[in-house]
Order: C-alpha cells, then sequence, then structure tokens
C-alpha cells in the first residue's frame, strides 16, 4: 500500500502474526533488490475490544516504531476490506491500537481512496542546539508519537541535500539517543512543501504522515500557518493537518488526512 508515496507492506496477522517477524524477514520483505520494497512493513491483528485493531509497525530496518502516520491512514482502508473493524464512509472507523496510543479513523466517502486518523498530542516542541547551515532560518522538534526535528528552509526545497544532511542531523548530538525523523520545509507559490529523510528507513521517504503533524503543528506555533495546513508532499500528493471536531485544548487534538491505496495484493513465500 501506498500512503502518497510513502509504502508499506501490510499482513494479515491471523494468518502470519507478529511473532513470526524477525528482522531479518523484515528486512528481507522490505528490500526494494530482493524482496517486494518497501519503507516499512505492517501487521494488523484483531484488537482487544469490539472496533479495534492492532497494528504493529516496523521500519524498514526491521526495528518497532511507536507510530506511522501514513501507514495508519492505510491501515483505516485496509481493515475495512480485510473485514478487521468496522465502518466504510464518513462514520466511525475502527480505533487502531499503536505503540503510541489509540488512533481512531475512518474512512472518507466519495473522495477516493482517502482516510483520516486522530491522532495523540504533539508534545515537547523545542528548539534544540543545532548550527545551521545557509538556507535553514531555524530548527524546531516535536513528538508526534515519535521524534520530528524541523527545519525551514530558504528558497528552492528541490536544492536541499535531503540524505546528506538529514542524516547528520538524524544523529545529531542534541537528538540524543533516539534521533529524529528531519523534515525539510519551505513555502512556495503553491503553499507549504516539506520533505523527510526517514530514521529507521535511513534515506528520503516521499511523505511522512507523523512529520506532516510536526511540521503543520510547528508552522502554526511560530505565527506561519494556521490550522487546517495543507502540505505537499515529495511525491506531489497533499497531506492535511487539522483539529479535530472536539480537541481537548491547543495542538494536541489533531487530524490527519490523506492517501491510503492498495497497490497489489500477493502471497508472499517466507
Amino acid at each position: 500500500m501506498t500512503g502518497s508515496g510513502n509504502d508499506f507492506v501490510f499482513v494479515d496477522g491471523r494468518v502470519a502474526p507478529v511473532g513470526v517477524w524477525t528482522a531479518e524477514k523484515i528486512r528481507w520483505v522490505c528490500s526494494r533488490q530482493m524482496g517486494v520494497g518497501a519503507d516499512g512493513l505492517v501487521v494488523l491483528e484483531p484488537g482487544s475490544a469490539a472496533g479495534s485493531v492492532r497494528l504493529h509497525y516496523f521500519n524498514s530496518d526491521g526495528f518497532r516504531a511507536a507510530l506511522c502516520g501514513n501507514a495508519s491512514l492505510c491501515a483505516a482502508r485496509l481493515t475495512a476490506w480485510l473485514e478487521l473493524g468496522q465502518g466504510v464512509g464518513a462514520g466511525p472507523g475502527v480505533v487502531l491500537e499503536t505503540d503510541a496510543g489509540l488512533v481512531r479513523t475512518r474512512c472518507l466517502e466519495g473522495a477516493g481512496e482517502l482516510a483520516e486518523i486522530d491522532l495523540p498530542g504533539v508534545v515537547g516542541i523545542g528548539t534544540p542546539a543545532i548550527d545551521l547551515q545557509p538556507g535553514e532560518k531555524w530548527a524546531r522538534f516535536a513528538t508526534v508519537g515519535v521524534p520530528h526535528l524541523v527545519v525551514l528552509v530558504d528558497g528552492n526545497l528541490a536544492k536541499v541535500d535531503v540524505v546528506g544532511r538529514g542524516r547528520a542531523l538524524r544523529h545529531h548530538k542534541s537528538l540524543e539517543p533516539d534521533g529524529a525523523n528531519v523534515s525539510f520545509v519551505a513555502s512556495g507559490p503553491d503553499g507549504w512543501a516539506f520533505r523527510t529523510y526517514e530514521r529507521g528507513v535511513e534515506a528520503e521517504t516521499l511523505a511522512c504522515g507523523t512529520g506532516s503533524v510536526a511540521v503543520a503543528a510547528i508552522l502554526v506555533g511560530a505565527g506561519l500557518a494556521e490550522l487546517p495546513v495543507s502540505l505537499r508532499t515529495a511525491s506531489g500528493c497533499t497531506l492535511t493537518v487539522s483539529r479535530q471536531e472536539s480537541p481537548k485544548g491547543g495542538l494536541g487534538g489533531v487530524r490527519l488526512a490523506g492517501e491510503g491505496r492498495l497497490v497489489f495484493r500477493a502471497i508472499l513465500r517466507l
């Protein structure tokens, strides 16, 4: 499946439960040369309550991550197709049980293969001690289930060395011990756009769901934008961050809308 170019191998955990997925197998499946090829692997299993689904997310390096926004958008669509949960349409959908907490989802009617998710709060916004390079205006940190560094750049986003600079910042001492995903954001004639270096993938990914929420929250906090914020990804797709209908206050109640598209189905021989 793909979420705005952020691609995943999804597995029905009723057939191949999470316990069979070693780090070695995950790296093999996610390899673009030797396996299927993906930014991450997702195992979906029945949840602990009616209308819930357990989501296990692994980056392509074989290690777990607490949350992935685009994988959650994809899961919102796939759980309905697999009849793992309830709710196709604009009404209540499934609740995803993730390592970062509960994520409420819904499929959007009449909008192609789009979904919405309600994400845990944006926390820990701060300014790490990072020496900026030419063209970088500021760098801010936030956690949206997983850690993100957001760098505002002045100029052409296409010219940013996302891999080289992103790798250096991902391992920056101010972000130890866990490091962070690194998103570079700029404003252009078509609005805000961003590109992301993803930890665990250790390369640029074409979109980042939780990264878009971090970017939006930081832009709003800096007085540069107001919710809802639409962000163009490296794939040319759009992720939209808005407030939940009944937020608990501040930026804690955020909603992410974006693509969850099934690309192909296959039988995988382990």
